[in-house]
């Protein structure tokens, strides 16, 4: 999963002078001997060449040169080491040349300055997060026309009803795939087929099973139809974050990570397009529901072309190495940056991460429970399963696959509701698009705690003007905008934040188990509120709907504010220090912070500044304070 910039690269050994402050006894006193060893299991994974000699380390690197069939590079690789060592430092090294060292610091000042190839690959990410987003979104228009062709069309004003759950459950089919069994062939399909053949397989997945919605003919089959397409957007929607991150670049890894949530809210934004241009298609030549089964069925031209794309990209240099096939992981870096030197670097930190958790693997039990009974590894699954259940019940998605009907029943035409909907997609994408420069400058913290009362306030007032009176041109006007305010607050905030705060909050050892359950968790409950929303809505109507979620947003401002910690920038050592912190005495810490930040800036009352809880001294020497 992805790796922040300095957990991966810039690994001074200056880094061991990171140190906690205010929780520091306390963790002494109460931390277990195996919690102490797991620490330092992590520590090893965080800078595996700290401490070597630049003797040892050419000697290391030429041995490793010689026994992985790269002998003809063996200079370039020991360059590669030195740099590996400490990318801060190479201006000192004598080994390297003034084009090694002009190059270097290009990498640096024009960091988005990178091979055609590296584009192409963020190209076939981007689109394969747009098929992402269309299969989510084109169910929407598609909900007005097929639950009256196969009779499950729920009545008005019944309240819940069978109908309602039967056309619940054939939206929610594909996330309840994803969180019973799609998320979970991840790592079997990624180890047999590597990330390309894992893509390759579940875009033709999509593919297939779009084009399977659109010839079903009754809900049983379109559900069957759906539940299969879940095995096309679990792996992949953990597949592409991955491969992305293992190719690119660390310096520009965090960037191209974001992009995957900005790109899906882009399909998104397509498949109400798809939604607006088959509306009226006409039934022919027998066909019924000609509309809708182009919807569906349009999602699969972008998912074919991410297949026919996919192989023409390298494929991750780490997973090649962990196969053993060193030659054409080397080849595939050397595709993926500019000089050799650079993929000499990148090629030997791999490896020595790679020989890392190799011996962490033989100095730990079952990883999965390790999860939960390490409690540096509980409070990282804590906070992640919660930012991902948040962003399912935050209500971004009852409006996402609902909202066409949820505009009808606010007055409406089918039209202007499949219109409204593409207004909320537009909205979604490009208030995402900030988030690759706010979530390293304001913080994934900041951004939930901002982003979790506007949004509760904005569904409170989409809620409310359901009792605006129909006549009143005020009516359609605030449920539109109150429903775009939302999206507003949701998409640089609680959108992207989840995955991206999962893949980095885990120590590398258990990331990948990790990174499952957290998607797991999310796919599960998008089901639950796929399944729910059409009996909410007829049962407590529109305004009890959107109450019940501001409500649950509230409930997530609570939570984040007390269990999830900023990891911001935070090298690995400083990820387990800060998640060492027990539960309690965080949470405790950020009541009390909550009361002082009150006083001091809402009632303007002289106080001083709180202690921080934890402090760590950066590589360069610059203090990074992490309190609330």
């Amino acid at each position: 999963m992805s790796l922040n910039e300095k957990s991966e690269t810039r690994q001074p050994p200056s880094r061991d002078q990171s140190s906690l402050k205010g929780s520091e006894t306390f963790i002494e006193q109460h931390e277990s001997p195996r919690r102490a060893s797991t620490q330092n299991l992590n520590a090893k994974l965080a800078n595996p060449l700290a401490g070597l000699s630049h003797e040892q380390l050419m000697a290391d690197a030429e041995q490793f040169a010689k026994t992985h069939e790269l002998a003809e590079y063996m200079e370039t690789i020991q360059k590669g080491a030195l740099i590996a060592q400490d990318p801060t430092v190479f201006e000192s090294l004598p080994m390297l040349t003034d084009e090694d060292r002009r190059v270097l610091r290009r990498e640096v000042t024009h960091k988005w300055d990178q091979p055609k190839t590296l584009y192409y690959l963020v190209v076939m990410c981007s689109l394969a997060a747009a098929v992402q987003g269309m299969d989510e979104s084109v169910i929407n228009g598609a909900n007005l026309f097929f639950p009256s062709q196969f009779g499950i069309q729920p009545a008005p004003g019944a309240g819940a009803s069978r109908e309602q759950w039967l056309v619940g459950l054939v939206n929610s089919a594909p996330y309840l795939c994803c969180g019973v069994l799609g998320c979970w062939l991840t790592e079997p399909l990624n180890r047999w087929l590597g990330r390309r053949g894992a893509i390759f397989v579940t875009a033709m997945f999509s593919f297939l099973t779009c084009i399977w919605q659109g010839v079903t003919n009754s809900w049983p089959h379109l559900f069957i139809a759906r539940f299969a397409l879940g095995l096309g957007i679990g792996p992949k929607s953990a597949t592409v974050p991955v491969y992305s991150a293992e190719c690119a670049p660390p310096l520009i890894r965090g960037g191209l990570v974001m992009m995957w949530q900005t790109w899906t809210a882009f399909g998104i934004m397509l498949g109400y397009v798809m939604d607006i241009a088959f509306q009226n298609v006409p039934d022919s030549g027998g066909i019924r529901g000609l509309n809708w089964r182009l919807m569906l069925g349009s999602a699969g031209i972008p998912a074919l072309l991410v297949a026919v794309q996919v192989y023409g990209c390298p494929e991750s240099p780490r997973w090649l190495m962990m196969k053993g096939r060193y030659p054409k992981a080397f080849e595939s870096l050397r595709r993926l940056r500019h000089t050799e030197v650079q993929a000499a670097r990148d090629l030997y930190y791999i490896h020595v991460l790679l020989e890392a958790e190799k011996e962490v693997d033989k100095k730990t039990g079952n990883k999965f429970l390790e999860l939960f009974t390490v409690p540096r590894n509980r409070r990282a699954a804590q906070a992640s399963c919660l930012l991902m259940f948040m962003q399912q019940f935050c209500g971004v998605n009852a409006i996402a696959y609902y909202s066409s009907t949820i505009f009808v029943q606010g007055g409406f035409s089918q039209t202007a509701a499949i219109l409204a909907s593409f207004g909320f997609g537009a909205v979604n994408f490009v208030f995402a698009a900030p988030a690759v420069w706010t979530i390293d400058t304001f913080g994934r913290r900041n951004l939930l705690l901002v982003s979790f009362p506007l949004m509760a306030a904005m569904l409170l007032m989409t809620g409310f003007a359901f009792w605006i009176p129909a006549s009143s041109p005020a009516h359609l006007g605030i449920i539109a905008l109150g429903i775009y305010l939302f999206t507003a607050a949701y998409s640089p905030g609680e959108g992207p934040v989840p995955f991206t705060y999962s893949a980095e909050a885990y120590p590398l050892y258990v990331r990948d188990i990790g990174m499952s359950l957290a998607t797991a968790t999310l796919w599960f409950f998008n089901f639950v509120v796929a399944l729910t929303v059409p009996a909410l809505l007829g049962a407590w109507t529109p305004q009890g709907t959107f109450a019940w979620f501001a409500g649950w947003n509230l409930f997530g401002f609570v939570m984040s504010l007390l269990f999830v910690p900023e990891t911001k920038a935070l090298s690995l050592e400083e990820l387990d220090q800060v998640f060492s912190v027990p539960t309690r005495t965080h949470a405790a810490y950020q009541l009390k912070a909550a009361g002082h930040n009150f006083r001091r800036h809402v009632l303007r009352q002289k106080v001083g500044k709180m202690p921080p809880l934890y402090e760590h001294e950066g590589a360069i020497g610059e203090k990074t304070y992490a309190a609330a």
